[in-house]
């Protein structure tokens, strides 16, 4: 037997690709899900938000989140880093966070030229009511019949001139914006 045969802890390559049913092993296999991040409760400590994933464990599978606990005792006292583990640069494993600033909770309402007749409406400020921006965009486009898309952070663009028309339709369908904090800007160039 060479070198090359004899893998991790002196099991050959054999012993590690044999196929079927291994030993000590009861099937079907079952996985636990972790419900905060919706991974495999032994990848929750890949996850951004691991504290969160480490609460729920504790409420939900007390057992589990004992071994994990063990596991994660053991490995500390070997001296394993746990920054080494993470991943530290972009990629599906970053979940970027956004900060919520404290921002005047204010909807703007602005019409734009578009070409030599046509014109936009904008509106901009509704994020801060916590309101999906496509959700937004989507009933704007049904209930005046138009185009309307999500451009920015925090823009809706209405096709056509109903800037008059949202100051009763924005308070109507959300109840918790009232009609003084919409601000109208008049006409903007974009």
């Amino acid at each position: 037997m060479t070198n090359e045969d004899v893998g991790l802890g002196g099991n050959s390559v054999a012993d590690r690709l044999q196929v079927g049913p291994r030993e000590g092993v009861t099937y079907p296999i079952q996985m636990k899900y972790c419900g905060h991040c919706t991974m495999p409760i032994e990848y929750c400590e890949y996850y951004p938000e691991y504290e969160k994933c480490k609460e729920w464990l504790e409420r939900n599978m007390p057992d589990d989140f004992e071994r994990l606990k063990i596991e994660e005792e053991a490995a500390a006292a070997d001296g394993t880093d746990d920054d080494k583990k993470r991943q530290k640069r972009g990629g599906k494993g970053l979940l970027r966070v956004k900060k919520k600033e404290d921002v005047p909770k204010k909807i703007c309402v602005s019409r734009a030229a578009r070409g030599k007749k046509k014109s936009v409406t904008v509106v901009t400020g509704l994020s801060t009511f916590d309101i999906d921006l496509k959700v937004a965009a989507k009933f704007f486009g049904t209930k005046f019949a138009c185009g309307s898309s999500v451009t920015g952070d925090d823009e809706i663009v209405i096709q056509g001139d109903v800037k008059d028309d949202l100051f009763d339709v924005i308070p109507e369908k959300w109840s918790e914006i009232d009609e003084d904090v919409i601000e109208d800007l008049g006409d903007q160039k974009r």
